[in-house]
């Protein structure tokens, strides 16, 4: 290694006395490119393995029979420092012909081209931006050069290990056999739910209806759930969310599977010592059948914002072509709403009159909505408790956690594929990927 590394800085301080100059980039990126191409002769160097002893040529198989040593054979992998050659003992069975290569077991490098440590990167990669993004990144950033499909393929296989593992910890869960988590009580643990859709190939939206009828659908719902813990508020009263608080779970799957997971997260984050619990969502039915199943207890409140909404429609329905008098007569409704008065609001919804049937319609649609859900609505108490009645936290994580990678232009996913760098996306977010790899390392 000292020899190339002598022989380039040559090479630099002659074109230096040459023409006064020196090309600070040219020179870091030779340099790396030498140290990787002596760290990988020195890293061959140290996976040469020998052929065992004669007492340990075979092995079990899982056939039930015993696997024989065969002999050594070569396999190139790409590490960190670029590409070494892995000479390892090769056994095979002679009832069953299944091979074996214990020492690609031992180095995490079974059934793959690539080295535990550029998995890792791949997977960091390919959870952030889209594949050929994250190939370029590793080729500038670690000098390392790999396809688009190998980041895309490494990042989902440990994204799907990462959402099976995640099964597993939900079954528990659900069995009540999870470590007691222990620790202080929290003040204040929040729960949020949301759902946005995620454009996905033909073949996974096979006989659903689009929101246009008669159109075939194009997407399918990811649901993200969110906890987060809050200790303090302002000066005004208004609740402050703990810094880096927030922990973010969600799939393509049922309202019933999703139940499962949320309930875990919160179980996780310790659901069970929190001395006053929330959970926030907006008016759809199924975020509160989980809450009916997994949080009972917990103050419901349904988003303050999205309340306005259902307003707003109203106001629209009601007034389409004149602006002033939508704005007047939300500022009358909304005023009942952030009172919490939302019985008079009910009230006033069924007394209109409209002779349109669609809208009268809407104001009866409009009106059930207020009414199923007027004891998430009590605003006052709510803030009186410095809670918040927002449910920004999930929009957000929407657009972050979900949009910014899964919705991306030109962007189609598989359920499989997208639930998997989901998995991945929220275990990094989570700052758990380290633990993550530790414990896989360790397993």
């Amino acid at each position: 290694m000292a020899r190339e590394v002598n022989q380039l800085l040559c090479r630099v301080f002659a074109q230096r006395r040459k023409d006064g100059q020196t090309d600070l980039e040219a020179v870091e990126s030779a340099l790396r490119a030498a140290l990787h191409q002596a760290g990988a002769a020195a890293l061959t160097e140290l996976l040469q393995f020998e052929a065992p002893a004669a007492d340990q040529r075979q092995l079990p198989c899982r056939c039930g029979h015993h696997a024989q040593y065969q002999e050594i054979r070569s396999k190139p992998t790409l590490t960190i420092v670029g590409p070494v050659r892995i000479a390892r003992p090769y056994y095979l069975c002679s009832q069953c012909h299944l091979g074996q290569f214990p020492v690609d077991v031992e180095l995490d490098i079974e059934n793959t081209e690539f080295s535990p440590g550029v998995r890792r990167m791949q997977g960091l990669v390919g959870q952030q931006a889209p594949f050929d993004h994250g190939r370029e990144q590793m080729q500038l950033l670690a000098g390392l050069e790999v396809t688009t499909k190998s980041v895309e393929r490494t990042a989902e296989a440990i994204g799907a290990d990462i959402a099976q593992r995640e099964q597993g910890e939900i079954q528990k869960a659900l069995q009540l056999d999870l470590p007691v988590i222990v620790g202080e009580p929290m003040p204040i643990l929040y729960v949020q739910m949301d759902g946005t859709g995620v454009p996905v190939v033909k073949k996974e939206t096979a006989g659903r209806q689009g929101k246009t009828a008669g159109q075939p659908a194009h997407t399918r719902e990811a649901k993200l759930g969110c906890v987060f813990t809050q200790t303090t508020w302002d000066k005004q009263g208004y609740a402050i969310r703990d810094p880096d608080s927030t922990t973010y779970t969600g799939a393509l799957e049922t309202a019933v599977e999703f139940g499962q997971r949320i309930y875990r997260e919160a179980l996780k984050r310790g659901w069970s010592r929190a001395k006053k619990k929330v959970v926030i969502g907006d008016g759809a039915e199924w975020i509160w059948n989980l809450v009916a199943e997994h949080f009972s207890g917990a103050i419901q409140i349904v988003d303050f914002y999205h309340a306005c909404q259902h307003l707003w429609e109203v106001a629209r329905r009601l007034h389409p072509h004149n602006e002033g008098n939508q704005k007047t007569w939300m500022k009358i409704h909304q005023k009942l709403l952030e009172k919490g008065k939302i019985e008079k609001l009910v009230l006033s919804l069924r007394s209109m009159d409209a002779d349109n049937p669609d809208v009268a319609e809407k104001i009866r649609t409009e009106a059930d909505y207020f009414a199923r859900n007027a004891e998430r609505m009590r605003y006052p108490q709510f803030r009186c408790q410095h809670l918040f009645v927002g449910s920004g936290v999930i929009e957000a994580g929407c657009k972050t956690v979900i949009g910014s990678r899964l919705k991306r232009s030109g962007m189609f996913w598989t359920v499989r594929g997208a639930n998997a760098i989901l998995a991945l996306r929220c275990c990094h977010l989570n700052r758990r990927f380290e633990d993550y790899w530790e414990g896989r390392r360790a397993a």
